[in-house]
């Protein structure tokens, strides 16, 4: 489909000039602002190149919101900082040959496809010619919302925790905090299978489930939770905390 080639080469070239940036301030965490940038194109892109009814303003106007409060909320921790995030000088160590180059593919354009199969839900609904009103309308907004609240109030609730200069070194324990280790991750997660279920709206939005499957398994097990987890090792409290917190899902703490 012309369409989704067009979208496809808006999301590249958007991630290609977040590299060349990337190369010019030579720090590759740049991309962590743009990831949140990336959904917001493909779904403007997409809305203005497909059908503009209700159901697409809806799930556009969702992933503008979130991507917005994803990147800005990066982008202070990024200008607070002096030097690139730690994680991209391991990932160096482990490439041969040009750094440009595999920074380019390994990062930005893996980022850009990651992005387009997460959009999928989002594509879909966007390039679709009718919609129906419905329960999975309903659900699938429902879903949405409660998975933004628990990420921004995950988000937030953390910020002013590492804000206050008494809590230097002690784990976040509170709040949301204390029912699942990564109340941000699960909200996430959550946004993404609600736009799932507002997909069901159009035909052949079943085929997207791709979409929330992806996010979930790289929260899971890829780069979110692992690599979140994996700093976390050796803190004090981490070991209790992690034998009475849920790692996910939110659930009352283990006495």
């Amino acid at each position: 489909m012309l369409e989704l080639t067009i979208v496809s080469l808006i999301a590249v070239g958007f991630m290609s000039l977040l590299f060349a940036l990337s190369q010019r301030l030579k720090r590759l965490d740049i991309v962590d602002i743009a990831w949140g940038g990336a959904f917001i194109i493909i779904a403007i892109s997409s809305l203005i190149l497909g059908n503009k009814g209700w159901l697409q303003l809806l799930v556009t106007s969702m992933v503008v919101v979130w991507g917005l409060r994803l990147s800005l909320s990066i982008l202070r921790r990024f200008l607070r900082s002096k030097s690139e995030d730690p994680r991209y000088a391991e990932m160096r160590k482990q490439w041969k040959g040009s750094e440009s180059v595999n920074a380019y593919f390994r990062i930005f354009i893996v980022q850009a496809i990651l992005a387009l199969i997460i959009s999928a839900s989002v594509i879909a609904v966007n390039l679709s010619e009718e919609a129906v009103f419905g329960g999975w309308v309903i659900m699938g907004a429902g879903m949405w919302v409660i998975g933004f609240l628990f990420e921004s109030i995950g988000d937030r609730q953390l910020r002013i925790h590492l804000a206050n200069p008494k809590n230097k070194g002690i784990l976040m324990t509170s709040g949301l905090w204390q029912y699942t280790r990564h109340p941000n991750y699960f909200g996430e997660a959550v946004q993404w299978w609600g736009i799932f279920l507002l997909a069901l709206s159009v035909r052949f939005g079943w085929v997207t489930i791709v979409a929330p499957l992806t996010i979930t398994i790289l929260l899971l097990f890829i780069s979110g939770i692992p690599l979140t987890e994996k700093r976390f090792e050796g803190r004090p409290g981490w070991d209790a905390y992690k034998k009475q917190t849920s790692m996910f899902i939110p659930l009352p703490p283990k006495k």
